[in-house]
């Protein structure tokens, strides 16, 4: 079995088919992906390699499924009774970024009926095309994987540097972000990193929480069914003990910690 899906140019799925959009699947009603009642679309590809992944089958950049903007905005409408104050759209992943003109082309009309919009990101890409999609996006929902870049590389196998800049853009611009961390013990549980997180951004205005995310094994046998091998193997998820500890220490700095 390969160790791990190679990576791929992921071009195309921003520079083509400017009114299609390249999806692994879609929920409807979802309440874990940002505030309210979400309607969530899963873009396909990431270039990321998380050796937790509940979703490697979002890896290739040519798999899933297209589907135009123009139905997704007409779906999106259809819900928006049950969104209320807080709830809207999402765009999750793989990672929203490689397609990220397609979804600010999406942004914009949804925006324009009074949709609330939201990313999750791993923050992959940074340029003047991803800085013009955040000014449209409500909610940046942020993964941040580890804060050692070292470790960053052992766990996705590409830097984290992109990620932090992307923090950085979205501070600048003063619009509302939340931090949310997989908890993997052995991993990204070291207290010394974790308050190293926390002193990174302590000082940041637009953060309004960050999410604890405890590692699970609930995408084992996609990596088997895919033929890969899962690199986490023989890990438990967290104590209650760990994840008590790693609230207590993002507490010190953090105004709201949840724990999903």
């Amino acid at each position: 079995m390969s160790i791990i899906y190679p990576q791929q140019d992921a071009s195309h799925l921003n520079d083509k088919d400017p009114e299609q959009i390249r999806i692994h699947s879609i929920e409807t009603f979802g309440t874990h992906d940002g505030p309210g009642i979400r309607f969530i679309v899963f873009v396909q590809g990431c270039q990321f390699r998380c050796l937790y992944c509940h979703n490697p089958d979002t890896f290739d950049v040519k798999g899933g499924k297209f589907v135009t903007l123009e139905e997704i905005e007409k779906r999106v409408l259809r819900q928006r009774p049950y969104f209320g104050d807080e709830g809207g759209i999402t765009i999750s992943g793989g990672e929203p970024l490689l397609h990220r003109t397609k979804i600010l082309t999406l942004f914009k009309r949804l925006k324009e009926k009074g949709i609330h919009t939201c990313l999750d990101s791993n923050g992959r890409l940074v340029n003047k095309q991803v800085e013009e999609l955040l000014e449209y996006t409500d909610l940046l929902m942020l993964d941040v994987k580890h804060i050692n870049d070292d470790w960053h590389h052992k766990l996705t196998t590409v830097s984290n540097v992109p990620t932090l800049k992307l923090a950085e853009m979205r501070e600048k611009q003063g619009k509302p972000m939340w931090l949310r961390y997989v908890l993997v013990p052995g991993w990204s549980d070291q207290e010394e990193y974790l308050h190293e997180l926390g002193q990174r951004f302590k000082d940041y205005k637009t953060i309004e929480k960050i999410e604890i995310q405890p590692y699970h094994k609930l995408g084992v046998h996609k990596w088997e069914a895919m033929g890969m091998k899962y690199g986490l193997e023989g890990v438990e998820p967290p104590t209650k003990e760990q994840v008590a500890k790693t609230v207590e220490i993002f507490s010190q700095y953090f105004k709201e910690v949840h724990v999903n």
